[in-house]
């Protein structure tokens, strides 16, 4: 599935431009020697009871274990493909949501009507959204609440720069 190209693309280069992505602190290199790992250890106690029929009544909850693991590591990197690429130029700001099947959702407004917020209150602690041109968008749910926060500072900084009343 191709996506129709950005109608908001332009030639001149956004004043501020960030892609933000969720973190992956292991590797498909280290996935895969996690469930290496786990399938030793669980070879080990079964190994003992290799033959018997408590071996025999073991093996599909251990593989049915390890297969759940794979099968959470690769959803996890499936879903690490999610990206939301923001730009900020002084008549124009976009969000371009890549959501992990490839589909595009894209947002635009004019920097000067646009406010962001940081909803300390929210089921998600620091829940940041932008609200402008009639929509009110949320921005980096997947990051922590820190990197939230950061985020908040650099947008309405940005905003500001851009000669909006953030």
């Amino acid at each position: 599935m191709t996506a129709a190209a950005d109608p908001y693309a332009r030639p001149d280069p956004p004043g501020f431009a960030l892609t933000l992505w969720p973190h992956r602190s292991l590797t498909s290199g280290g996935a895969q020697w996690v469930v290496g790992l786990a399938a030793g250890g669980m070879a080990l106690p079964l190994a003992s009871l290799s033959g018997s029929r408590v071996g025999w009544g073991l093996l599909p909850f251990l593989v049915g274990a390890l297969y759940l693991l794979y099968t959470a590591l690769r959803r996890s990197y499936r879903d690490g493909r999610l990206r939301e690429d923001l730009r900020i130029w002084p008549d124009l700001i976009t969000v371009t949501r890549v959501d992990p099947r490839g589909r595009v959702r894209r947002w635009h407004a004019n920097p000067y009507w646009v406010t962001a917020h940081l909803h300390e209150d929210a089921a998600i602690e620091s829940y940041l959204t932008l609200k402008g041109n009639g929509r009110e968008i949320e921005l980096g749910a997947f990051l922590s609440p820190e990197e939230r926060v950061a985020l908040y500072h650099d947008v309405t900084r940005e905003l500001t720069r851009a000669g909006t009343p953030a």
